[in-house]
């Protein structure tokens, strides 16, 4: 006999043979639910003075018979009958109410968040009052952001004769014909994005507009986003209740492949919110580092990214089902041995221990590389920036580097230095670091350490600052926050307000007095001319120091490209 589900205790015998007994019952497939099986719950609800649900399928099966209380009833987990595509789940509930209350909240969070062919609920009447059904199913999108349709109640049994197969087809069939198509490009994975803050409207805005260019850069179409204002985020949902029933509507009506959230979510959040909207649910920073995967060129990129993901996914481990149940061990190791999972943790520790020893091996051949230029006695001029402001672009436009520039968010990770003559006869190296962002993750900053430590050999650091993006300030105070962690924030810094011709000329004056930088085109070599001005003046001391120790400007290291201003 199959399990029964819910509040079974203090049942007698004879009740919940009845109950195990609605196993066997079967529904026409154009019911809803047949009005003998309605009258023999209804009279067993009565008896027991609980609720009973029935989960039936497509095929008219009773596969879940669930007891409640007297005024709720909880349904079981439903993880063997997910479906994807935009479809419904395969299942409606029918339950009973034994007072005359119409269509709560639960039944219609049932609906939405296991996005159920339908949910039908029977008020059993008191006294002499009848019975009444009430039936419910969701809507494809419509004008008005209705997405739940509530049939009018009626009391004759024949009204539950409703063509129940043909109206779920002809649902399924609108859900995806409404639901925008794939991008027909290599068919770009729909995402929608969710985010929850205590911060303000404008911030919030801001925020999500970042995380929609990330997700532009890592090849995904966007299908919608969800912002909520809450006074203290949820922590479980991070979203409140009926948030998360919209994203679950929100889910079938966009046809959306995954949803991706602007925080960072601990492995508990991951699992709630997968368990409720039944899609690949992923954070911010599972984002940037699928991006920063997709973009590492050479071996050190690869290995510090690596490194990163390892670290991100070792405390998100999850095991699923039998599988990971404990191995038995052998002769001297009887007892439980290593499940699965603690098999994979293991591999992920010692993959990590092998990837920083090698990243080790690169810290030390870069403080070589480093030794051999300070001895050259060339000044070191390393770019940083938020990305995406045009560092790569500036790179290219004093050297002729050729290296990847495109207008979006870590185009190009892998450091490029190169040799640059100034018009005063004063020779640099001039190096393109990785970008920074909104919240780096922490793994991602310590895997590339060997990379960020090139600025501490810097003479001069070029912060690159987007003025024409409207967050501007807001990228300054990040790229600040992180050099001065990175204890950074003592070398002497100038300012590069690029992209002027984006901005009016009263603007760019403004912000070159306000902020004391120098307003430059990075596009444009004719404007660069202040800026290497300023930056002969401000490395004449270096320079001459290092002309001082007899050593050849001349004898640049090999590795390093040459360019001419």
């Amino acid at each position: 006999m199959k399990q029964l589900f819910g509040n079974t205790g203090g049942l007698k015998a004879l009740q919940i043979r009845q109950l195990e007994n609605l196993y066997r019952r079967r529904v026409p497939p154009e019911f809803a639910v047949t009005p003998e099986l309605a009258r023999d719950v209804a009279a067993l609800s009565r008896e027991i003075r609980r609720q009973i649900g029935l989960l039936i399928d497509r095929k008219g099966a009773v596969r879940f018979v669930i007891a409640g209380t007297h005024q709720s009833i909880g349904l079981p987990g439903l993880g063997s009958f997910r479906e994807g595509g935009g479809r419904l789940k395969g299942l409606r509930l029918f339950h009973t109410h034994l007072g005359p209350e119409p269509l709560g909240e639960d039944d219609l969070a049932h609906l939405t968040l296991l996005r159920l062919d339908l949910v039908a609920v029977l008020c059993l009447g008191q006294g002499n009052s009848p019975d009444v059904f009430h039936i419910a199913h969701l809507l494809p999108k419509t004008v008005d952001g209705t997405n739940i349709r509530v049939l009018d109640p009626f009391t004759a049994p024949q009204g539950l004769n409703m063509g129940c197969q043909e109206l779920v087809r002809a649902l399924e069939d609108e859900f995806a014909t409404s639901a925008p198509q794939k991008t027909a490009k290599k068919g770009l994975p729909r995402a929608l994005l969710a985010s929850v803050t205590t911060a303000s409207r404008q911030d919030a805005a801001d925020s999500m507009a970042e995380l929609v260019e990330l997700c532009r850069s890592n090849s995904m179409e966007v299908a919608g986003t969800v912002i909520q204002h809450r006074h203290k985020v949820d922590p479980r949902f991070l979203l409140g209740r009926g948030k998360i029933e919209e994203l679950s509507v929100m889910v079938l009506q966009e046809g959306a492949d995954m949803v991706v959230f602007d925080h960072e979510l601990n492995p508990s959040q991951i699992r709630s919110i997968t368990d409720q909207l039944e899609i690949p649910v992923i954070d911010r920073t599972q984002l940037i580092l699928d991006i920063f995967a997709q973009r590492a060129l050479t071996r050190e990129g690869k290995l510090q990214v690596e490194l990163a993901q390892q670290k991100y996914r070792l405390p998100r481990l999850m095991g699923k089902g039998t599988a990971l149940s404990r191995l038995m061990g052998g002769i001297g190791g009887r007892g439980p041995g290593e499940t699965k999972l603690e098999t994979d943790r293991r591999r992920i520790r010692e993959r990590i221990k092998e990837l920083e020893r090698t990243l080790e091996g690169v810290r030390t051949s870069r403080r070589l590389q480093r030794s051999r230029r300070e001895r050259k006695g060339l000044p070191v001029i390393s770019i940083v920036g938020y990305t995406n402001a045009g560092k790569s672009t500036l790179l290219n436009t004093l050297t002729h580097a050729g290296v990847l520039a495109e207008d979006r968010l870590f185009a190009t990770l892998d450091p490029s230095s190169r040799r640059l003559r100034f018009p005063k006869d004063m020779e640099v190296i001039i190096t393109d670091t990785v970008g920074f962002i909104r919240d780096l993750p922490k793994d991602l900053v310590v895997a590339f350490r060997a990379t960020l430590e090139e600025l501490e050999s810097a003479d001069v650091l070029l912060h690159v600052i987007d003025m024409a993006n409207p967050r501007f300030e807001e990228q300054i105070q990040s790229v600040e926050r992180i050099l001065a962690d990175l204890n950074l924030d003592a070398l002497p810094v100038v300012r590069v307000l690029n992209k002027r011709d984006m901005v009016d000329p009263e603007t760019a004056e403004a912000l070159e007095r306000s902020l004391d930088g120098v307003a430059v085109s990075a596009r444009q070599r004719e404007t660069l001319d202040p800026l290497v001005s300023r930056l002969e003046d401000l490395l004449q001391g270096a320079l001459r120091a290092k002309w001082d120790t007899g050593a050849a400007p001349d004898d640049a290291a090999e590795e390093e490209g040459g360019g001419e201003q």
